[in-house]
């Protein structure tokens, strides 16, 4: 599924009984490799659409939980997609 443009990150998520996926937060390392985290203020689900190559780069397929989030970052609104496939159970991200 996903390429060496999305970097691994981690992911606070909540599992509805339905079986949904809502991203809360992001921590990911900045330059300095430090952790930083970030709450995700909205997002909308872009999974399930088939397979394909999004505009960032990365390769999905209909397995694919894909997000478009919005975060602030320094004081900046930043749109990042968050990416997560169950077989590797694996959280990636573009920005």
């Amino acid at each position: 599924m996903i390429d060496s443009k999305a970097k691994p990150v981690d992911v606070i998520c909540q599992h509805s009984r339905d079986g949904e996926i809502i991203p809360l937060r992001v921590r990911v390392k900045d330059d300095e490799g430090e952790y930083q985290t970030y709450k995700i203020q909205e997002y909308k689900d872009m999974s399930h659409r088939g397979t394909r190559e999004n505009p960032d780069g990365v390769f999905v397929t209909n397995n694919t939980f894909e997000f478009e989030c919005a975060i602030t970052v320094f004081g900046q609104r930043r749109v990042i997609r968050l990416y997560y496939e169950p077989n590797n159970t694996v959280w990636k991200m573009t920005a």
